[in-house]
């Protein structure tokens, strides 16, 4: 039932260190939090707004679980990709929506007073994770045209080219992946 569901698959037992996670380096992949940065930035290489809640970039941000963080992960993932990394206009429009609603689903659905966000780039690929301690999975369902509600794990799946669910030993890490043209 749920083939060609994309990120789901196999999503009922936590993937070990050697996964996903593993692979792009995600600090606290273990459900702990993630060492602090060692060494500073620069102050003219950090976007404005980075230098009040952190650089999602080095390191995981956490941010108040309630509907105003959503506005502050939509400015770190714009001013990350826009000003620091220099992509696209429409690749940054399409992650500021898909951050938006995985921080919408971590506010909503969780009960968490925290959440984690971290976004990661390795050569041709972003990735944007939101953590929270939740092991609840978010489920894609049909959107029908006129659905005012629960479109934002569709538009995840529409807009992204991957996206799934890191099930850790406290919560989960719901992320998505997008295909860069480096330049």
């Amino acid at each position: 039932m749920m083939e060609g569901m994309a990120g789901l698959d196999g999503m009922e037992q936590p993937r070990p260190r050697s996964g996903p996670a593993a692979r792009w380096g995600t600090p606290g992949a273990d459900g702990e939090a993630p060492p602090a940065p060692t060494e500073p930035v620069p102050a003219a290489a950090v976007p404005a707004g980075l230098d009040l809640v952190g650089d999602p970039t080095l390191g995981e941000v956490r941010l108040p679980s309630r509907p105003q963080s959503a506005r502050t992960a939509r400015r770190l993932t714009a001013a990350i990709l826009l000003k620091q990394w220099s992509l696209s206009p429409q690749l940054a429009e399409h992650s500021v929506l898909l951050v938006s609603e995985l921080v919408g689903n971590a506010v909503r659905h969780t009960g968490a007073r925290t959440f984690g966000l971290r976004i990661l780039r390795r050569r041709g690929w972003i990735r944007v994770e939101v953590r929270d301690p939740s092991r609840g999975l978010p489920c894609l369902m049909p959107v029908q045209p006129m659905d005012v509600s629960g479109r934002g794990l569709f538009l995840v799946d529409k807009l992204s080219d991957r996206w799934g669910v890191d099930l850790l030993p406290r919560g989960k890490t719901t992320w998505f992946e997008v295909r860069v043209t480096d330049r």
